[in-house]
């Protein structure tokens, strides 16, 4: 019965988001987006450390999937106490391995049409991890019925924002809502609620990696120079990025089922 009354809570709070998302004077992208630090062009690619520092997202992302099919096939598995609790992890790192790929292909040309397709797979994959937390720490029916229309808003928070920059008139409103209110989120429930799993707390960490990722990512300048041009903020944003998510792969190796508290 708790449980539903925190659903609806968190329901209810969630409307006021996007309802503040709608009302809200519109963010616009900024033109200067487009514009890194490191343009730098190697064996025919342009852009190159932004280009093939994505490699790490298909790494971590394949690690997550191969693991998952092993537990599958292992009848011993002791990962999820119900099998049904990955699926929220199949479109985890499934969307990781394809961030690779959008990502890859806008930084080789980096502009609005190409970061259509960067930010899709970025949006479902914390869509994912929202369910999954559910999922665990308050209802897995929740978790895999709200699987569905969080994906599906967060492809659409993505639509939106392209759909008006087509327009002429940008509004990232529901896109910023979809990549940062999941994570508020994930972090008070992550908090409220305890795991029924070992090793829970390295949720934390990987939202941590994160922060470091999108600091790093505002940095992007300024760390090309404070590293006298061997990495910019962006590439090393990818590549923490792509660490918290192969922390991810690391808790569900190590987990466990807790033993209960009396």
């Amino acid at each position: 019965m708790k449980s539903k009354h925190h659903l609806w809570g968190l329901a209810g709070t969630s409307v006021l988001v996007f309802i503040a998302a709608m009302i809200l004077p519109p963010v616009a992208q900024p033109a200067e987006y487009h514009h890194f630090a490191d343009w730098r062009s190697f064996f025919g690619i342009p852009n190159f450390n932004d280009v093939i520092s994505n490699l790490a997202f298909l790494l971590s992302g394949s690690a997550g999937l191969l693991f998952l099919w092993q537990t599958h096939h292992n009848p011993a598995q002791t990962v999820f106490q119900d099998r049904k609790e990955s699926w929220p992890y199949w479109v985890l790192f499934l969307s990781i391995a394809s961030v690779t790929f959008g990502s890859i292909y806008y930084h080789w040309t980096p502009d609005i049409d190409h970061l259509l397709w960067d930010r899709l797979p970025i949006v479902i994959a914390i869509a994912a991890l929202l369910a999954a937390t559910i999922a665990e720490r308050i209802s897995l029916t929740a978790g895999l019925r709200l699987l569905p229309p969080l994906v599906v808003f967060a492809v659409l928070s993505v639509l939106y924002w392209y759909r008006t920059e087509q327009q002429g008139a940008g509004n990232l409103n529901f896109y910023i809502a979809m990549q940062f209110y999941p994570i508020l989120l994930i972090i008070w429930i992550s908090l409220r609620f305890p795991s029924h799993y070992s090793h829970s707390n390295g949720i934390f960490h990987v939202i941590a990696l994160y922060a470091v990722a999108k600091v790093a990512e505002m940095l992007d300048g300024k760390i090309f120079v404070w590293t006298d041009g061997w990495i910019s903020g962006h590439t090393l944003k990818h590549l923490i990025a792509a660490f918290a998510v192969y922390w991810i792969v690391r808790i569900l190796r190590k987990r466990m089922l807790a033993a209960p508290k009396f």
